[in-house]
C-alpha cells in the first residue's frame, strides 16, 4: 500500500491570550491517500479553516506532525514549506484570491511562471479553455462574475497539476446554481488529474460527493 499523501498526526493548536488559553484543535490524527476525496465539516469556529491552514503549512501547530507529499512540513524552513507548496499543493478561497491588476489569463500563468515554466502561457489558456473561459483570457477580475472568478482560481490551482488540492469554502461567495457548476467543474479537474482534494464546507450536499468527511466539534474530530 503507498504511503498517504497527506497525514495529520496527534495535532493540536492553542492560542493564548489575557483571558487565558483557548483550545482550538485537539488530538486531530488522520491519513488521505493519493486522489482520495475528502471533506472537513463542522459549525463555525470548530477549527476547520484553522486545520486546513495547518495542512498547508501557513499555520504552524503547537504540537504535533503534518506530512504532505512525504515531507514533514514543520521539520522544514519556511522557505522550503513555500517551495513545497509551489510544487504540489494547490488553493481555492471563498474569496477567489485573485491579482486585480493581472488578467484572468496572467493570473493563472502566475504559479507556473514562480515556478519557472518556459510554457507558461500556453498551459494557461489551454486550463482557461478547460473550464470554459477561453473568451475571458485579457479581462480583469473585476469585470468578471464571481462565477467566473471562481473557475480562474479554479484553472490557477490546477494548472500546476498539484499533487492535493485545499479549498476553503469554495462556493461561499456564490448562488446555488453557480456553486453547483462549479462544483461539478472541480470534481472533474480532481478526477482528471488525480489530485488529493480536501476541501472546507458548511454544504452537506458538497460534503456527501466526497469520499471522506472529517467532522470536527469543539476541536476535536468525531
Amino acid at each position: 500500500m503507498s504511503d498517504p499523501i497527506i497525514a495529520v498526526e496527534h495535532v493540536y493548536k492553542s492560542v493564548t491570550d489575557s483571558t487565558g488559553t483557548l483550545d482550538i484543535l485537539r488530538d486531530i490524527d488522520f491519513t488521505l491517500a493519493q486522489k482520495e476525496t475528502a471533506a472537513i465539516v463542522g459549525a463555525s469556529g470548530s477549527g476547520k479553516s484553522t486545520l486546513l491552514s495547518i495542512i498547508a503549512g501557513l499555520d504552524t501547530p503547537t504540537r504535533g506532525t503534518v506530512r504532505v507529499a512525504g515531507a514533514d512540513i514543520f521539520a522544514i524552513g519556511e522557505d522550503e514549506r513555500a517551495a513545497l507548496r509551489a510544487r504540489q499543493v494547490g488553493f481555492v478561497f471563498q474569496s477567489f484570491q485573485l491579482l486585480g491588476n493581472l488578467t484572468a489569463l496572467e493570473n493563472v500563468m502566475l504559479p507556473l511562471e514562480l515556478a519557472g515554466r518556459a510554457d507558461s502561457r500556453k498551459a494557461a489558456t489551454e486550463m482557461m479553455s478547460r473550464v470554459g473561459l477561453s473568451q475571458r483570457l485579457g479581462h480583469y477580475p473585476k469585470v468578471l462574475s464571481g462565477g467566473e472568478q471562481q473557475r480562474v482560481a479554479l484553472a490557477r490551482a490546477f494548472v500546476v497539476q498539484p499533487a492535493v488540492l485545499l479549498a476553503d469554502e469554495p462556493t461561499g461567495s456564490l448562488d446555488f446554481a453557480t456553486g453547483e457548476k462549479v462544483m461539478e467543474l472541480m470534481f472533474d479537474l480532481n478526477r482528471e488529474l488525480g489530485t488529493t482534494l480536501v476541501l472546507v464546507t458548511h454544504d452537506r450536499s458538497i460534503a456527501s460527493r466526497c469520499e471522506r468527511r472529517i467532522t470536527i466539534e469543539a476541536g476535536v474530530v468525531v
